[in-house]
């Protein structure tokens, strides 16, 4: 077995485990930072919006000997906006020019045949009028709001409307965070990014949604015992899932990181880089989230309802009294607690005296004779 399998066997076993939800503050206080600094990205900086939602004129341009520099300078000469160049397999160029209309595009059409010393009719010239770019804005926008209900609703009825907060929650934090990031470093928005960006939803619900389930069998019947507050089975959670998010989260990272560094980067591709950035940015704050901040704010939320707050209070009461007699914090009749399926052995996080008691008594974290109720 692999050392990350091992890893993960013990992490599930509960042997081993990191505190994710004891340290939810500063994970939250974490998320907050990067939030703020994207929100004011967007505020400060503002959004590349591409030519597909500013309108402008498109113009492809023959196989041609002027660097891709001097056709920018030129071309921002002619026009007075702004111009994105593009290298073509061919040889030729693919020169964009923002918020030009038909008028504005046949003198700057004009101007770059003669300053390109290319025919003027060979240079294809494709206008782009900026209500195309606001129908798919907000085709867009309504797509995001639909998915959004949608999770909702369905997680609600799955699990119940606490975790379907918190996965609401960590969505808007993802979408937030890439957002930022374009504004950040300048990247192009296009109708490839707003695909993307619809595209990372699905991949951040999908590991929330694990961490969820795990929760949802872990916590089974967890008022009938005083072994375990539901904070600490929603660590367990997390931890018994850890490796598996990693891994899908690497495999999912991979190609796009292909696409974007190689693809965008050495190949310099840049159509690639509009889709690639917010599916990298994306699918990393996805696995961040679910594992820092969807879960901890379900226990948050959670611990707020009268029976888990009694539960967490018998519980700690309990290890207190075992600790001042000098006993172990469970009891003989732990093993007859009525907890189905739920944690059998050490739940990452859970005070020192619990743990040193299920050590003393069976040891490597498992008490002797426990395991799961069938």
């Amino acid at each position: 077995m692999s050392r990350l399998g091992a890893l993960g066997a013990r992490l599930y076993r509960g042997e081993v485990g990191y505190d994710f939800i004891g340290k939810r503050k500063f994970w939250y206080a974490l998320s907050i930072l990067i939030t703020i600094t994207a929100i004011a990205g967007v505020a400060v900086r503002g959004l590349n919006m591409g030519i597909e939602f500013k309108g402008g004129a498109v113009f492809t341009i023959p196989s041609t000997s002027v660097s891709v520099t001097q056709a920018r300078e030129d071309s921002e000469k002619a026009s007075g906006h702004d111009a994105i160049v593009q290298k073509l397999g061919n040889g030729g160029m693919r020169i964009q020019v923002t918020e030009l209309d038909t008028k504005q595009a046949d003198g700057v059409r004009t101007q770059l045949a003669k300053d390109l010393k290319v025919d003027e009719a060979k240079i294809n010239a494709e206008l782009v009028g900026p209500s195309w770019g606001a129908t798919i804005a907000n085709k867009a926008w309504m797509g995001l709001g639909i998915f959004m209900v949608l999770v909702v609703i369905y997680l609600a009825i799955a699990f119940e409307w606490r975790m379907a907060v918190a996965a609401l929650v960590a969505l808007i934090h993802d979408l937030t965070i890439t957002v930022g990031v374009y504004a950040l470093v300048g990247f192009e928005v296009t109708p490839g990014t707003v695909i993307g960006l619809l595209t990372i939803l699905g991949y951040s619900l999908y590991d929330t949604v694990v961490v969820f389930d795990s929760l949802k069998e872990g916590s089974k019947g967890i008022t009938k015992q005083t072994r375990w507050t539901y904070s600490e089975v929603a660590n367990r959670s997390i931890n018994s899932t850890l490796v598996r998010s990693i891994n899908t989260t690497v495999v999912a990272l991979l190609p796009v990181a292909g696409l974007l560094f190689i693809g965008g980067g050495f190949l310099g591709a840049g159509m690639l880089n509009d889709i690639s950035l917010s599916l990298f940015v994306g699918l990393a704050a996805g696995a961040y989230s679910s594992i820092f901040i969807a879960t901890p704010l379900v226990a948050d939320l959670k611990e707020r309802d009268p029976q888990i707050k009694a539960l967490k209070k018998r519980v700690l009461a309990k290890r207190a009294a075992a600790a001042a007699k000098g006993e172990p914090a469970e009891g003989p009749s732990d093993s007859d607690d009525g907890f189905e399926d739920g944690p059998a052995d050490v739940v990452p996080g859970a005070p020192a005296a619990a743990v040193a008691g299920q050590r003393g008594r069976g040891g490597r974290g498992r008490p002797s004779g426990s395991g799961r109720r069938r």
